[in-house]
């Protein structure tokens, strides 16, 4: 079918809305109306080919919107049905079939890969395929086809434009923390980056009963909605050494920490801000062979490092647990989006790289 998508030419390269020729579904997959999708920090790490990928490309992989056809064999959905786009894993590997989708050991071909499994391409123009399925969806545009393994149904009482961003940025932010960090009530956090992820891991560690959250970004504005959101403190990192002011304020540091940043720097000063012992938790997406280096002994007395992919979520469940902290106040979304046309998304990508908006979303 014929749909309109926003197209990538080349690295570093403009959006430019364009038609383009969507492949039916095959058994396995979904047709998705697109009714909101979020601007990811990912998205743009592949334009800029800091993680490769070919071009012509289309992107976007917080899609969220409503089932217009389904497969033979598909069970989960069916048209009608509201739904939330995530990634994708493999299903067969270890760590799949131990229910822990977000180590896949194929989840760069399954997201990253541009095509199906197989190698055929979902996406064309004027007969040349494109750089598609990414994040088995490619969602900037007005139809996106996903494979059943990440779709998600989610509820029809609640804003379906919002929730595209549970597919990746929200679901990495608050599951790093009540997945992966685990926080006990009355413990402390700081989270080093206020983008998506980094303040909806602060609407977590509110809503899991941390009391010491600190938020540390260089942009007042975002410090503002931290606040707003459940930080106890705000800290502007180039006012001072965040490292002792962390530590000041919380006694001898904080029980846990995130880097959203994926600066090296950064990270090291999230590590440092722990006490002892302590866990870092790594959200930031950094190019790859990007090193960091650490006073090995600000390590071997106790503190812990880790890696954190998709929040460690298992989507089907994470994702409307996630609507449900949303219905109850929790996870005030509206706070954090702005809406703009997907013919205007220049414009989101631009206020979102330059600071100005938290988490754009695209409404085709």
């Amino acid at each position: 079918m014929k749909v309109k998508a926003a197209v990538v030419a080349e690295k570093a390269g403009a959006f430019a809305i364009s038609e383009v020729d969507l492949a039916e579904p095959r058994d396995d997959e979904v047709l998705v109306r697109i009714v909101g999708v979020g601007v990811c920090h990912t998205d743009l790490v592949c334009r800029d080919q800091l993680y490769p990928v070919t071009f012509p490309a289309v992107f976007g992989h917080e899609g969220s919107g409503v089932v217009e056809r389904v497969g033979a064999r598909v069970t989960k959905v069916q048209p009608g049905d509201h739904v939330v786009l995530t990634f994708r894993s493999c299903g067969q590997c270890p760590a799949c079939r131990k229910g822990d989708p977000t180590h896949c050991a194929n989840i760069f071909p399954c997201n990253f890969g541009g095509t199906r499994g197989d190698g055929s391409c979902t996406l064309h123009r004027h007969g040349e395929a494109l750089f598609g399925n990414f994040f088995n969806q490619s969602s900037f545009g007005t139809y996106a086809l996903a494979n059943e393994a990440n779709t998600v149904k989610v509820a029809k009482d609640v804003p379906l434009e919002l929730l595209g961003p549970l597919g990746c940025g929200i679901q990495t932010g608050a599951g790093a923390v009540i997945n992966s960090l685990k926080p006990a009530a009355g413990s402390s956090i700081a989270v080093f980056g206020c983008g998506s992820v980094g303040l909806s891991a602060v609407m977590a560690a509110k809503a899991v009963g941390c009391t010491t959250i600190v938020a540390v970004d260089l942009l007042a504005e975002r410090r503002k909605v931290a606040v707003e959101l459940g930080a106890t403190h705000a800290l502007d990192p180039s006012a001072g050494n965040v490292v002792e002011e962390i530590h000041k304020l919380s006694g001898s540091g904080v029980d846990y920490s995130l880097d959203c940043t994926g600066i090296p720097a950064v990270f090291r000063q999230a590590v440092e801000s722990l006490t002892v012992p302590g866990t870092c938790g790594l959200i930031g997406a950094a190019p790859l062979g990007t090193e960091v280096t650490f006073d090995m002994n600000s390590i071997m007395f106790g503190r812990t490092i880790m890696g954190i992919i998709e929040g460690e979520s298992v989507p089907d469940l994470f994702i409307p647990k996630l609507v449900d902290l949303y219905r109850q106040g929790r996870l005030p979304l509206e706070k954090i989006i702005r809406f703009y046309p997907l013919d205007d998304i220049q414009s989101a990508v631009r206020d979102s790289e330059q600071g100005r908006v938290v988490k754009a979303v695209l409404k085709p």
